[in-house]
């Protein structure tokens, strides 16, 4: 190995303790070159430092350095540490960069140098300081501590800029400031130079720019910023706003059918990952695509833009046909049987969608064929041999998903012919280690079969300029953009898009008329045949990029397929198509300490979660709130219980309550004259600042930070009851009592601005209050920029009751011993059921269920606010009986069974 330096370059310091660390120094050949000395062929401008393997390969991330570095010294990967890279990558390098330069080419001091990194620094001591480890991953040190310790050095050398609030920081800088391998490298680059070691490289650097964007963290910020100091010009502009009423609000927009683009609008396109047909949703992934897409779908409503929520079930390949085989049905059967299962649990949850298809349609064959065709006569595609697998006891080739084995690049043991669910590594089936047949188990034999391939290197400059021009002004998510960049790092290579298989868009090219479109290839134009499916006028849509923004949803191992595969066919198709503006890119949701798994019985699927006595709209909550936008996150049934009992039903459920409650009670149910104060004023313009932040958040897709905000409000509310005191001062005089008007009318009219901002997040609870407090249909469709006044003096409210009902200790407990593994036995039985049935159950169309669901939720409100009012018992027991019957009915609209009714224990 050699590797290739420049004196004073600062990535030669992570590089070289992690060669030290993984003791692999003595195997370099470190050759030193000029700044400017093109060492990577390939490459158009200079990069140092260089590591050239000895299969004549470059690595000239330094990230990617270390990374093999330790690799070689037998360390295994972990999410950990790939956030922490990435994070390094998109967030701390762009800050210290200027910071540096500042400091060593500007001469700057001070705040100048610090103020660029403050924030970086401030989430490392935060985040050690949370996790109660030395380091960053752990007990010991690791990748990430060396990489991001090396990134710091040159910086943070001077006590200056590591500041004492952050102790945590200071107390993990200086232990790895004094171990050996990083001693060496200070050493070796600096030479007792100090910071002047970086200035004559530095010098020939261009000038960074200084970043605009905040780093991206799923924590909450508030702690780590200053409180805004209220302007006078910003409490002036929310009085006004205030005082114009609903004549503040926009014009509402007419919603066409079907939705189609329109010139000089903003034209909003929302697909969420087509979901396999093969399988049941579990909270993972509906918090991955379709729940995160629904909720920016809604919001784009309520903004008024032109907006489309498209989705539908993924209904080809190898996961169709083993599923089939599982359960005996052909792979049409399937389908049929998987996307009404999947339809009803995401009606259940309320998404929004404009239309929900498949993949399996005449269209899909056509339009898949087209693109086909067109790469084809443009010279994109390739063919090949392909060694393949092949079962001689089934005697078959076998898919990717056929085939089990242990993982080339990790050792995970269940790892698929495809890819790794451990790692998240791509794989050709041939490298797994001890491949077996997942249908018979024997050992499958190495053959050759003829395919066809999508030429990638061909397409990269295309795919690297179209790049180039869509990240400098698009939203996608950090990890998004490390995935694509670490496919392009390592050079594109020509993939396979055809399979020897009968279930699949067929190939229409002789010779191959045998096979079918590999699933990966033709799955993402999935989403312009169900637009097909929805619009004769679809490429209206998607042949339109100049007028229309895509917003792709997904979790983050698909990432490469939309913003590499696709965008790769696209443009070699050249006819004009919409690609992708903002991949949104979650990481993954964990189930309490481990995985979902349906065959263990552990976690929460989609079908589940209807029977467990918890609205859709609390699950919706939950897993917005723990939503793994920047790291991997984890359901909990502790902490649902905590953050129901806490923020919705003490803090948000109470405030609302209470507003509304006080309305009734003191002024029948009238909103009372409202003369505000100063401190009114300034709660108003506190209020406005806040919903600016929270379309910020939005705008941006930070899902899980736009929910605080809301959370935030209310607390100001709530608060805002306790100083005040309505209920004291409605009995006073009447300056008291024209006060507990004014604080009474503020507090209904925020709850009114938190019935429309939560709508994206749960749309059922969100009707309720706007139901209760009568809000005109005109503010229930849009949502403002500022705060005005909803519900003038005079405004008549309907009847008050509570939103939220608390969750107990021994029914969370019950609820975590029956996903823990517990419900499997109830599967199998429901399972034995079911294939005992002669015939599936009929589904009524969806305009029948939809009339059924609104009639539950209404006959629901009439029964809790019965209950709320102590009315007559006789009186309660009938209008449940009604609400019985009514959700008896809806479960066989939707052809579910029903329940046995459950009297209520005696004492």
């Amino acid at each position: 190995m050699q590797l290739f330096v420049s004196d004073g370059a600062p990535g030669n310091l992570p590089v070289l303790a992690a060669a030290g660390r993984a003791g692999a120094r003595g195997k370099l050949l470190i050759s030193t070159v000029g700044p400017e000395e093109r060492v990577v062929p390939f490459l158009t401008r200079p990069k140092l430092p260089v590591l050239k393997l000895d299969s004549d390969r470059y690595l000239f991330s330094t990230s990617a350095i270390c990374r093999y570095f330790f690799l070689l010294s037998g360390w295994e990967q972990d999410d950990l540490t790939n956030q922490w890279l990435e994070w390094e990558t998109t967030e701390l390098q762009p800050a210290l960069s200027v910071a540096l330069y500042n400091l060593v080419v500007q001469g700057k001091k001070g705040e100048d140098v610090l103020s660029p990194v403050r924030r970086a620094l401030i989430h490392i001591d935060h985040s050690l300081s949370r996790r109660s480890c030395p380091f960053l991953v752990g007990d010991s040190e690791s990748l990430a501590d060396i990489v991001l310790w090396g990134a710091l050095y040159p910086l943070l050398q001077d006590p200056t800029y590591l500041p004492d609030e952050l102790a945590a920081l200071q107390t993990w800088f200086r232990t790895l400031s004094v171990q050996e391998p990083c001693q060496q490298a200070v050493e070796s680059v600096l030479k007792k130079q100090g910071i002047l070691a970086f200035r004559s490289y530095l010098q020939k650097q261009p000038q960074p720019s200084v970043p605009l964007e905040r780093p991206v963290s799923n924590e909450p910020e508030e702690d780590e910023l200053p409180a805004h100091t209220l302007s006078e010009e910003e409490i002036v502009i929310a009085v006004t706003i205030w005082e114009q009423g609903l004549e503040a609000l926009p014009t509402l927009r007419p919603r066409q059918n079907p939705v189609l683009p329109v010139a000089g609008e903003r034209n909003v396109l929302i697909t969420s990952a087509l979901p396999y047909v093969n399988n049941v949703p579990h909270l993972g992934n509906i918090i991955g695509c379709v729940l995160s897409a629904d909720v920016f779908a809604r919001y784009s409503r309520l903004r008024q833009w032109n907006t489309l929520y498209l989705c539908g079930t993924d209904e080809y390949g190898t996961a169709t046909e083993t599923k089939a085989m599982e359960e005996g049905l052909t792979p049409q059967q399937i389908c049929d049987k998987y996307h009404t299962i999947h339809a009803s649990i995401y009606r259940w949850f309320n998404i929004s969608f404009d239309f929900f298809g498949r993949t399996t349609t005449p269209l899909q064959t056509k339009i898949t064929q087209d693109i086909f065709q067109r790469l084809l006569s443009r010279g994109f595609l390739l063919k090949d041999t392909v060694e393949q697998l092949r079962c001689e006891r089934c005697a078959r080739f076998l898919a990717d998903r056929f085939v089990e084995g242990i993982c080339p690049f990790c050792g995970y043991e269940e790892a698929r012919g495809d890819q790794c669910d451990k790692c998240g590594k791509l794989i050709n089936a041939i490298e797994l280690k001890k491949p077996q047949c997942k249908i018979c188990r024997e050992s499958p034999v190495v053959k050759s079969s003829q395919h066809l391939f999508l030429d990638l290197p061909k397409l990269e400059k295309r795919l690297e300029e179209w790049l180039g021009r869509t990240l400098a002004s698009s939203d996608w998510t950090p990890n998004a953009r490390f995935i694509t960049r670490s496919w392009l790092r390592d050079g594109l290579k020509p993939r396979c898009i055809t399979r020897d298989l009968k279930w699949g868009t067929p190939v229409p090219l002789e010779g191959f008329q045998d096979k079918v479109f590999y699933v990966w290839f033709d799955a993402t134009i999935g989403y312009l045949s169900i637009t097909a499916n929805y619009t004769d006028q679809w490429e209206r849509w998607w042949k339109n990029p100049d007028q229309v923004e895509l917003y792709q949803f997904m979790a983050k191992d698909n990432v490469p397929f939309h913003s590499v595969v696709f965008p790769c066919s696209a443009l070699g198709a050249e006819d004009n198509y919409t690609l992708v503006s903002h991949l949104i890119a979650t990481e993954y949701l964990n189930y309490e300490d481990g995985k979902f798994s349906k065959s263990r019985g552990v976690g929460v699927f989609g079908d589940m979660a209807q029977n467990t006595g918890i609205p859709s709209d609390i699950w919706r909550f939950y897993l917005l709130y723990v939503r793994p936008e920047g790291q991997d996150s984890s359901f909990s049934w502790t902490d649902l219980m905590l953050k129901n009992n806490s923020e919705l039903l003490n803090n948000l459920g109470n405030f609302i309550n209470r507003a509304g409650m006080f309305v009734c009670k003191f002024f029948g149910g009238c909103v009372p004259k409202m003369t505000l104060t100063p401190d009114d004023q300034r709660l108003l313009a506190h209020i406005t600042l806040e919903l600016h932040q929270y379309h910020q958040l939005l705008e941006k897709v930070r899902i899980r930070d736009a929910l605080r905000c809301i959370l935030t409000i209310s607390r100001h509310g709530n608060q805002y009851i306790q100083v005040n005191e309505p209920w004291k001062r409605i009995k006073g005089n009447e300056a008291d009592r024209l006060r507990a008007g004014t604080v009474t009318g503020v507090a209904v009219n925020m709850a009114a601005l938190l019935s429309i901002m939560l709508q994206p997040y749960m749309p059922t609870v969100s009707t309720t209050i706007q139901t209760q407090l009568q809000l005109p249909p005109a503010a229930c469709a849009v949502l403002p920029t500022n705060f005005p006044c909803f519900l003038p003096a005079g405004h008549q409210i309907g009847i008050v009751s509570p939103l939220f009902q608390k969750l107990e200790n021994d029914q969370i407990e019950s609820l975590k011993k029956r996903f823990g593994g517990g419900q499997l036995e109830d599967s199998l039985e429901l399972k034995a059921k079911v294939s005992k049935a002669e015939a599936p159950t009929e589904i009524a169309n969806p305009e029948q269920i939809k009339l059924l669901t609104d009639a539950v939720t209404k006959q629901g409100n009439i029964v809790r606010e019965l209950k709320a009012q102590k009315a007559d018992k006789a009186q309660v027991t009938a209008e449940v009986a009604k609400l019985l019957e009514l959700k008896q009915q809806l479960a066989l609209a939707e052809g579910k069974p029903l329940e046995a009714s459950k009297g209520k224990k005696k004492k």
